[in-house]
């Protein structure tokens, strides 16, 4: 080993092992404490069946190109109940206290990913068993190397409660501590088998349920909690900041890219690690593509409307705001028609966000209310015609998933749904040509309070007038000009 390599190496394993105590410092003070997490996994055991364990796996990594990885992202359920963001980890939650072969107690076993100095060289900083006890106060941490011979019989349980597997993780043949080694562990531990076509599962013993977690993290999940309504609340004012600085920078000639560009700049500008999904950015008939992620366009021409679908990740909670707007700053007759239709729609459906009313029901109110005016405007010849100009559902539960946990008969305290009614007319539609490639979709989130709701993304405008005014107003990015690319002559 060269002798420069060898001084790195020993310093990094000198100063790694106490990077968890410094890692804190160094990081948000607003990040979910180990108190909550630990609350979680708590509520989690109270609703599990009797002589239960429940067992969560991290996600995989996923490979870009060659020796490219994609960004990591956590399982959303496993970093709420642990705040670990690593991968290659099991987490095992039992109902009632197990004894170990020395005769201590527990009632949860993490196994987690070892450290390794020449990796963290690569890779980042590991928190290994130290770090996930002192900074996560998991105190039953181990490494995942000792899974494969820890001791625990899975055949006492009554219920095993595991999400089913995908099939789809990479084995890394150098590492028996890897995330397909730890499941083909748990597999062999619960005489889990695959049929040779290898897609469905064949338990040996009855005890492997694949529906009841779902359901408890279904319940746990979709009511959300003091401390995750302020980081929701917090993702959401950051993508509605996002939407009012476009609203002020759009011009004709701007591509959707530079649309898209000006919202993420937004997001990083207030401490978001990420997006909560895919950004969408879509203008002319590129709108009425639902889940429009291209973002290509060049040029955007004056005539035409920008639907902006974003949401800003921020400590692992994401926001889900859509604004559709004029390029030119004014809305025509007929997307002033169809806009002031969405948002009626979308705000009749909001007054009616409290505790105990149905989801169906907000569902109702809105396509009642576009199905009459589609049919005022001529678009459609009667409000009980077939269409498919609204296609989507109303709402949908946020949180750690953009689309997250929760339950759907009726609104509850803690919930944070969103609103989103859409009308989307591509070219070639049955009506009239005047109405084409006009796609407007607007997209509240919604908490639900004791006694009604609180709007968290008002911040960014929804009346067709609010959008017009704020779009008069200057904008920084008007000063920020770059030289033009020049090419090979």
């Amino acid at each position: 080993m060269k002798p420069i390599l060898q001084k790195i190496l020993i310093l990094i394993c000198l100063t790694s092992s106490g990077f968890f105590m410094s890692y804190g410092q160094n990081k948000p003070d607003d990040l979910l404490k180990p108190d909550f997490h630990a609350g979680r996994r708590e509520a989690l055991r109270a609703a599990m069946p009797d002589n239960s364990v429940a067992v969560f796996f991290a996600n995989p990594v996923r490979n870009r190109s060659n020796d490219v990885d994609f960004l990591y992202h956590q399982d959303p359920d496993l970093y709420y109940l642990t705040g670990y963001k690593e991968p290659h980890a099991v987490l095992l939650i039992f109902k009632e206290n197990q004894q170990d072969p020395t005769g201590n107690l527990y009632n949860e076993l993490f196994f987690v990913q070892e450290k390794n100095p020449m990796a963290e060289m690569w890779t980042g900083i590991r928190l290994g068993i130290e770090g996930v006890q002192q900074t996560l106060k998991i105190q039953n941490a181990y490494n995942g190397s000792a899974f494969k011979n820890y001791q625990i019989n899975f055949g006492s349980f009554d219920e095993v409660m595991f999400y089913d597997f995908k099939n789809d993780v990479r084995d890394n043949i150098r590492d028996e501590a890897d995330l397909y080694s730890l499941i083909e562990q748990f597999k062999s531990k619960v005489n889990y088998k695959n049929i040779s076509n290898g897609l469905t599962p064949e338990p040996q013993k009855n005890n492997l349920d694949f529906t009841t977690l779902n359901s408890i993290m279904n319940d746990l999940r979709g009511i959300k909690t003091p401390e995750e309504i302020d980081l929701i609340r917090k993702a959401v004012f950051i993508s509605a900041i996002g939407q009012v600085e476009v609203m002020k920078a759009m011009k004709p000639g701007l591509s959707e890219a530079e649309i898209q560009g000006i919202h993420e700049f937004v997001f990083k500008k207030y401490g978001s690690e990420y997006e909560g999904y895919p950004s969408i950015v879509g203008a002319g008939y590129n709108g009425c593509i639902l889940h429009y992620q291209e973002n290509a366009k060049p040029e955007i021409n004056s005539e035409e409307m920008v639907l902006m679908d974003l949401g800003a990740e921020y400590h692992g909670y994401t926001a889900d705001v859509t604004r559709t707007i004029p390029v030119d700053g004014k809305f025509s007759p007929e997307e002033k028609a169809i806009y002031d239709l969405v948002y009626k729609a979308q705000e009749e459906a909001i007054q009616q966000c409290k505790p105990g009313t149905p989801f169906g029901q907000l569902t109702s109110i809105a396509k009642n209310i576009i199905n009459q005016g589609l049919a005022d405007l001529g678009i459609i010849k009667s409000p009980s015609d077939r269409h498919l100009y609204f296609p989507h559902g109303l709402s949908h539960h946020l949180g750690l998933d953009v689309h997250d946990k929760g339950n759907y008969d009726r609104l509850e305290t803690g919930m944070v749904i969103t609103i989103e009614p859409g009308i989307y007319i591509p070219k070639g539609s049955d009506c009239d040509p005047k109405w084409w490639n006009i796609a407007v979709r607007i997209e509240d989130d919604i908490l639900i309070t004791e006694d009604g709701f609180e709007n968290l993304s008002a911040f960014a405008p929804r009346k067709s007038e609010e959008i017009e005014k704020t779009m008069a107003q200057p904008s920084p990015l008007d000063r920020f000009v770059l030289p033009d690319i020049k090419g090979n002559k």
